[in-house]
């Protein structure tokens, strides 16, 4: 606790806020505008610590690196060039510990320079000829061969990232019980895949422990101009045996996830080309205890719920943040989700600067 403790207060020094439960809100008012009649309630990580829920993921490594007793100096290496990215110059500056922030050429110039006023070493990575792949992974791999720890939102690169994302779900547990609310359904957009693993963790746990009767079915929310996710669950169900056909490894997993052609969407923080956590979202979908599936927004959905949210309510989610609203109003119009299904959805990420 007093480890917790004084991290936390070390992360306030440098973002000017530690962290809080964030709210749960009820949308009533967008719910009647869109008639969601069940009800849709939001959980609130614009305010939490560097704007998003990404902090979360990062603090649980910074206390794994403490109680193992990694050398402070041990360097910490992280591909992303958004709210990850500022989640762990963070809480890699309030722990003391050195970061090299691998970032694409076009990365947001408000954001690099965010990421230098933390401290972060800034790795611009440009691709090298007959090079495939993702450059910024690839020199973030790099870096972690080289004897860096990988210090990012990725279960794969870090599993240890997990556990701290899993105190959305213990949350959100405690204040569904706190309000009486039995949510029918989560949406949750997805790009790495760590927020809806941890989350839906975290929610199945309290229900095994008997802090939450009843856990909501989870819609991991993609972009149609970035569905791998959507496509991998699609496969894997194809198949008769999801569990069977999630228990494949190496090459043969490529028959389910491999990286999507051409990303693009307005929620530009889902656009990951491979949903790195596939594995556990596609299983709680596919083979959980409370079965739920995959929703891809059309774009127009993700403008339209980025405006919604701007509209009616106070809380200021870029288009990503959003994303999980667009998932509703595209599973509305498909007949995925019924209007009286009771909703819960994520609103993660706030607007930031624009470049000047």
């Amino acid at each position: 606790v007093d480890l917790v403790r004084r991290l936390d207060e070390a992360v306030a020094e440098v973002d000017g806020r530690g962290f809080l439960i964030t709210p749960l809100l009820p949308l009533d008012h967008l719910a009647e505008t869109i008639g969601q009649t069940g009800g849709l309630w939001a959980k609130d990580e614009t305010g939490n610590v560097s704007g998003s829920h990404k902090a979360r993921h990062l603090f649980g490594l910074a206390i794994h690196l403490e109680v193992d007793g990694f050398p402070v100096d041990t360097p910490l290496a992280i591909a992303s060039c958004g709210n990850a990215a500022l989640a762990a110059a963070t809480v890699a500056r309030a722990a003391g510990r050195p970061l090299a922030v691998h970032v694409p050429t076009w990365a947001d110039q408000w954001i690099l320079g965010r990421l230098e006023d933390l401290g972060a070493e800034v790795r611009v990575c440009e691709r090298r000829e007959g090079e495939a792949g993702d450059p910024c992974m690839l020199r973030f791999r790099e870096a972690v061969a080289d004897g860096a720890l990988a210090f990012g939102c990725q279960g794969t690169e870090n599993p240890w990232t997990i556990d701290g994302g899993r105190t959305l779900g213990f949350e959100l547990a405690d204040q569904l019980v706190a309000r009486g609310i039995t949510a029918d359904r989560l949406l949750v957009q997805v790009g790495g895949g760590a927020l809806a693993a941890s989350t839906t963790q975290g929610l199945t746990e309290a229900v095994e422990l008997g802090a939450l009767g009843h856990r909501p079915a989870l819609n991991a929310v993609q972009a149609e101009g970035c569905a791998p996710l959507a496509r991998a669950f699609n496969l894997v169900v194809n198949t008769g045996d999801p569990a069977r056909a999630l228990a494949r490894k190496g090459d043969e997993a490529q028959a389910f996830m491999w990286p999507w052609e051409n990303p693009s969407s307005a929620a530009t923080g889902i656009l990951d080309d491979v949903t790195y956590d596939w594995r556990p979202v596609v299983w709680d979908m596919a083979c959980g205890s409370t079965p739920g599936g995959p929703v891809v927004a059309a774009e127009e959905h993700v403008a339209t719920a980025h405006q919604l949210v701007r509209d009616h309510t106070d809380v200021p989610a870029d288009a990503t943040g959003a994303a999980g609203l667009a998932g509703l109003l595209s599973a509305r119009r498909d007949g995925c989700v019924d209007s009286g299904d009771r909703v819960v959805v994520l609103l993660t990420g706030g607007e930031r600067p624009i470049d000047a």
